[in-house]
C-alpha cells in the first residue's frame, strides 16, 4: 500500500516535494526539543517515508506525454481542401 502518490501533479515540482520533506524533519525537530519522543518518532518516520518515495525514488512523467497534450493537432496550418 503507497501512502504518497507520487504521479499526483502537486508533486511535480522540486521545491514542492523539498518542502514536504522539510516540514516533516522539522516537526521531528520540534518534538525532540519538546522532549516528547513518541511523536518526535513518528515524525521522524514520516520524514523518511516521504524522503524515499519524494525524492529518492521518484520518476518524473515523460516529457512526450505533456507535450502531446499540450500541442494542437494541426500543427502545419490551415490546408486547402479545394
Amino acid at each position: 500500500m503507497q501512502l504518497i502518490d507520487p504521479n499526483h501533479p502537486s508533486y511535480r515540482p522540486l521545491w514542492g516535494r523539498i518542502l514536504i520533506v522539510a516540514v516533516c524533519f522539522g516537526w521531528t525537530a520540534m518534538e525532540a526539543i519538546k522532549g516528547d519522543p513518541f511523536w518526535a518518532v513518528l515524525a521522524g518516520g514520516a520524514g523518511v517515508y516521504s524522503a524515499y518515495v519524494l525524492l529518492w525514488s521518484y520518476k518524473p512523467p515523460e516529457p512526450t506525454e505533456e507535450k502531446a497534450a499540450e500541442a494542437p493537432d494541426n500543427q502545419d496550418g490551415p490546408k486547402d481542401t479545394e
